[in-house]
């Protein structure tokens, strides 16, 4: 009896056995891919609506948020040949002086350098913003000393000031506390800025995500997984909250130097406090670098937004990559439906096209950037 129990137990066995290799055959391995992770699910849309996809802008337009370093003629060659296809008429390098805090005079001579490269082989369709070197930051003679740099950048070409999203963040003083946005140190800066006619464009923080817990209620939690560097708290280095604040109160204390809120300050997701912000400080304006994904699951209200505030609205895309610039004309320009980002970990959703008016457009491109920033060469747009 006990080996007949045992000739049952093994007949039910491969019967399952059985039962479990059909259902994989059949399903095609629908068995195992109930096991595939977030970070590979991304099927294509079956969707079947009408596409209308834009390699070129309708207008041409000034690119007020780029990076570019390593400039010489085959970097301005490469850079003007993708511009013309693109219809970017001119690049603004907000990388001036590069990304390090070396040594000032070093710098100086860099960005000097720099602009002498771009007139020479690409007049007029590259400008440049210069940067701040926090070094020795907290000394007597740190704000007068940025000061005179500030006014022999300008004096060489430089048409604004930008400032990394690292004040506030990771720049610290000499005696290696942070140094936040709104220290008084700064004040002269901002004021310089004003008196000379450039903006100063900032970047304050980083999305609020970052600062939350990495859980499944946070909309960020890939890009925090594949990036888990940018993760941050209220120690590290501070909270979000007392950052953006700072920001803000540089804008009310200086009404007199205008400000472009890089990344529009990270409100592109609550279009109501984006307004507020704008109707509180008529200084201020927004670039839509990194942000379009926001304004692209949005689109009625974004279109309100840029409608009603067409006057106070940058382009901007900061990372440069040709290819993403397609998604940004055909969110502006189109009112295509459901079509996809092109970051996962930045969004998970797809787009829609805002259907922006010509007019409305025009000063989005260009207008705007002309009206704000000193010396661009406005016969390379039309009226």
């Amino acid at each position: 009896m006990l080996g007949f129990s045992i000739l049952l137990l093994f007949l039910e066995c491969m019967k399952k056995i059985s039962l479990f290799l059909f259902a994989l055959l059949l399903g095609g391995g629908s068995l195992f891919a109930q096991e595939m992770s977030f970070e590979s699910y991304n099927p294509p849309s079956t969707l079947k609506v009408p596409q209308h996809p834009v390699t070129r802008a309708k207008f041409p337009f000034i690119d007020i948020h780029s990076h570019q370093g390593g400039i010489n003629k085959s970097k301005i060659d490469q850079l003007r040949g993708e511009m013309d296809e693109l219809n970017m008429g001119i690049m603004i390098n907000l990388s001036g002086r590069g990304f390090g805090q070396g040594n000032s005079n070093a710098q100086q001579e860099y960005i000097k350098g720099m602009m002498q490269e771009f007139k020479t082989h690409a007049p007029g369709r590259f400008m440049v913003f210069t940067n701040l070197n926090f070094n020795g930051f907290g000394t007597p003679e740190w704000s007068s000393l940025a000061v005179k740099e500030l006014e022999e950048d300008v004096a060489a070409g430089a048409v604004g000031l930008k400032i990394y999203k690292s004040l506030g963040l990771t720049s610290k003083d000499n005696a290696g506390k942070r140094i936040p946005v709104d220290h008084p140190d700064l004040d002269p800066v901002w004021a310089k800025a004003g008196e000379l006619g450039i903006p100063v464009l900032i970047h304050a923080a980083d999305p609020a995500q970052f600062w939350q817990p990495m859980d499944s209620t946070n909309e960020r939690w890939l890009e925090l997984k594949l990036h888990p560097n940018r993760r941050r708290s209220a120690t590290d280095p501070a909270p979000f909250e007392q950052i953006i604040a700072e920001q803000h109160r540089v804008f009310a204390k200086h009404p007199k130097t205008t400000f472009i809120n890089a990344h529009m300050g990270w409100m592109a997701n609550d279009l109501d406090a984006a307004g507020a912000h704008l109707d509180r400080y008529p200084n201020v304006n927004y670039e839509i670098g990194a942000i379009i994904a926001e304004l692209g699951r949005q689109p009625r209200r974004a279109k309100e937004f840029f409608t009603k505030y067409q006057d106070r609205i940058l382009f901007g895309k900061d990372a440069y990559n040709k290819e993403e610039f397609y998604t940004y004309f055909r969110v502006l320009e189109t009112e295509d439906e459901y079509f996809p980002y092109y970051k996962k970990y930045h969004a998970f959703w797809s787009m829609y096209g805002l259907g922006l008016s010509d007019e409305v457009l025009k000063k989005v491109y260009y207008k705007n950037a002309l009206r704000i920033v000193p010396g661009l060469d406005k016969t390379l747009f039309p009226e």
